[in-house]
């Protein structure tokens, strides 16, 4: 059976340059970065390089860039490490409740080391309101933490707006941009963002690798203790390896991004338009406004989503019915709850395809009439 794999927002398949750019590193190239000697200055030096290149892609400083073992740490790490490091200043954070559960329980565990946490509402489409935040910011606010695109439904926040709301505050501002780096150009002076999470293995990257953007002058308490990698911020001897992959990865988004929107955006018009073309009443879930060109979120009247995913499964199509790190949850998804309430069908019959490295238009319109007969087999 040739298999059809759409959950790249899951995760997605390393790039082959990226793993021909590592090998060496694994092997030939293997020093400790901090030991003095040529083995170890040769990591050193492509250590630097790459935080280099990582810095001048989304216009920050290399020393403003922290490498983490991915997404989830550098989420820890930016609440945490800032809450923390600046309590002296106030003890009250801002989200949403449709973050990726790395910042909601991140905030959960904040709650219970006595800081307050507001969790604000969306509306249908997904989207913060401007004037919930602005109404939510006390002189206690430390943080206000907003994921840049929504890793099940897509859905991009008014980041920069965001941005400019809070300049002339004393809160930090922490976009989680792991599903919309490397599809979204980034430059954080321009976002106005002081805090930026990003994870290789959702841009063709090694799994274990990320890093967090901290504008400089912030103060981060560290979330390990150990040595002083890092700037004596996250201890740990560096994955080299990782590190060297994480930076092509980027290096390669980059390159061909308006590329890949328009496939993704393309992928988008074969798949409902095979789904129309076959009469199948669906929704799409937070299409009404800007979204993540690779993430289509759709709900299916009168099906179940375990039974539609099995069935798919069955029919050679990889998809998900949202976040990879709530796998064999019962609960419903927070995200769709969030925005349609707990009650509506959309909770229950949602499935999201994502598009990536790999995808061809052949592939998209298999999936989608797999997904017809499906649909058409589960509403018989």
């Amino acid at each position: 059976m040739d298999r059809v794999y759409l959950d790249h927002a899951a995760t997605s398949p390393m790039h082959p340059d990226v793993a021909c750019k590592m090998l060496p590193y694994m092997t030939e190239i293997f020093g400790n970065p901090s030991s003095i000697h040529h083995y170890g200055r040769q990591s050193r030096h492509a250590l630097d390089e790459a935080r280099q290149s990582i810095s001048h892609s989304i216009g920050a400083k290399p020393t403003e860039i922290i490498f983490t073992s991915g997404g989830t740490e550098a989420d820890n790490l930016a609440l945490i490490g800032v809450a923390l490091a600046n309590r002296e200043k106030g003890n009250h954070i801002i989200t949403t409740v449709i973050e990726h559960h790395a910042v909601l329980h991140t905030c959960e565990f904040l709650e219970a080391e006595g800081f307050e946490v507001t969790y604000l509402p969306v509306d249908e489409n997904g989207l913060v309101s401007i004037k919930d935040i602005e109404e939510a910011l006390t002189t206690e606010t430390i943080i206000v933490s907003i994921m840049y695109g929504n890793n099940e439904v897509g859905v991009v926040q008014p980041i920069k707006e965001i941005g400019e709301l809070i300049q002339d505050h004393q809160a930090v501002l922490h976009t989680d941009a792991v599903q919309a780096f490397g599809l979204i150009p980034i430059q954080v002076n321009e976002l106005g963002v002081d805090l930026l999470s990003v994870s290789g293995h959702k841009i063709n990257g090694p799994k274990g690798t990320g890093f967090l953007y901290a504008r400089e002058g912030i103060k981060i308490t560290p979330n390990l203790y150990g040595g002083e990698q890092e700037r004596k911020r996250r201890a740990g001897t560096e994955n080299v390896a990782g590190i060297i992959g994480l930076a092509h990865a980027v290096h390669l988004s980059k390159q061909n991004l308006q590329e890949r929107r328009a496939d993704y955006l393309k992928f988008q018009e074969i798949f409902t338009g095979t789904l129309n073309q076959h009469k199948i009443v669906f929704n799409i879930n937070g299409k009404s406004v800007e979204s993540l060109p690779h993430i289509i979120n759709l709900s299916f009247p009168k099906t179940n989503v375990e039974s539609m995913l099995v069935n798919l499964d069955l029919a050679g199509v990889s998809a998900s019915s949202g976040s990879a790190c709530t796998a064999g949850s019962i609960d419903p998804s927070h995200v769709l709850v969030a925005m349609f309430g707990r009650n509506s069908d959309r909770v229950k019959s949602s499935i999201r395809f994502s598009f990536g490295l790999g995808n061809t238009e052949e592939q998209v319109r298999k999936a989608a009439e797999e997904t017809v007969k499906v649909v058409k087999r589960l509403t018989k």
